[in-house]
Order: C-alpha cells, then sequence, then structure tokens
C-alpha cells in the first residue's frame, strides 16, 4: 500500500494551533448546515410533488368534464388549478424565497467561519474521526483515495 494513501489529504488535516474545541464547535456548524441541506431538498420535492399534482389536476378536470360533471370540472379548474400554495406564491417562488435568504445566509455564515478559523478546511472533524477509526495499513481503510480518483 502506498505511504501517502495512508496519510489524510492536506485539506483534511487542521490548521497548526486550531484547536479541539474549535474542530468541534466547526463540526456542529457543518453539521447543521447539512441538516438544512436534506430539508432543502425536502423542499424541492415538495415543490416537484405540487407541480405534478396540479398537472394531474387537469387531467382530472378533463376526465370529470367527459364523464358529463362540467359544474365539478368548472369548479376545479377555478377555485385549485393555479391556486397559490402560501399567500402570493407558488412553490417556485418559496423555493426562490428560501434559497435567496436563509438558505444562502446559512451557506454564506459556514464558509465565513470555514475560512477564519480554519483556513476553508472541510469536514476537518469527520477527518480527525476516519483517523481515529480506520485500521492503518489495512486495504480498504486507506486515508484517501488512488491519484487521479
Amino acid at each position: 500500500m502506498s505511504t501517502d494513501r495512508e496519510l489524510p489529504a492536506p485539506e483534511h488535516c487542521r490548521p497548526p494551533g486550531t484547536s479541539d474545541d474549535t474542530v468541534a464547535a466547526l463540526g456542529k456548524l457543518s453539521e447543521s448546515f447539512e441538516t438544512v441541506e436534506r430539508a432543502r431538498g425536502l423542499l424541492y420535492s415538495f415543490h416537484q410533488l405540487i407541480g405534478h399534482a396540479d398537472l394531474q389536476l387537469g387531467e382530472a378536470v378533463d376526465a370529470l368534464r367527459s364523464a358529463g360533471h362540467g359544474l365539478i370540472a368548472d369548479r376545479v379548474q377555478t377555485e385549485l388549478i393555479g391556486l397559490n400554495v402560501l399567500d402570493g406564491r407558488w412553490t417556485f417562488q418559496v423555493v426562490e424565497e428560501f434559497d435567496d435568504g436563509y438558505w444562502a445566509t446559512f451557506r454564506d455564515l459556514e464558509r465565513a467561519a470555514r475560512e477564519e478559523l480554519v483556513d476553508g478546511r472541510r469536514h476537518l472533524f469527520e477527518a480527525e474521526m476516519k483517523e481515529e477509526r480506520r485500521t492503518h495499513g489495512r486495504a480498504g481503510h486507506e486515508a484517501r483515495p488512488s491519484k487521479g480518483e
């Protein structure tokens, strides 16, 4: 096994003088942002599901009309299709507002904290956990991938 694969990549090593408390605190900040990223994914799923449901409603309206239920079809068409999901907003507007506000602010502050405290390095807490938990010298437990991977 190549010796360089037994050492963590420089970007996964804490800068000199960085305390355990700082690495742990940045790990918590990063973990929190990862949770927000998961929530963001769910928000995008919500956006796509609502959009798909609205298109399905169009098909339901056509089916209701074909079945002779024009009044019900008209009511669904005028009252539900295209209805805002929140005050003045379709889901794309909710996603945009979230992305431009809360998510962008969180992303920028998390990045700024890493830049200021650890030269922008990411996942130091996890990288150090990997070093503690892996079996050094064992195949499949290398610190990093082969060159070119």
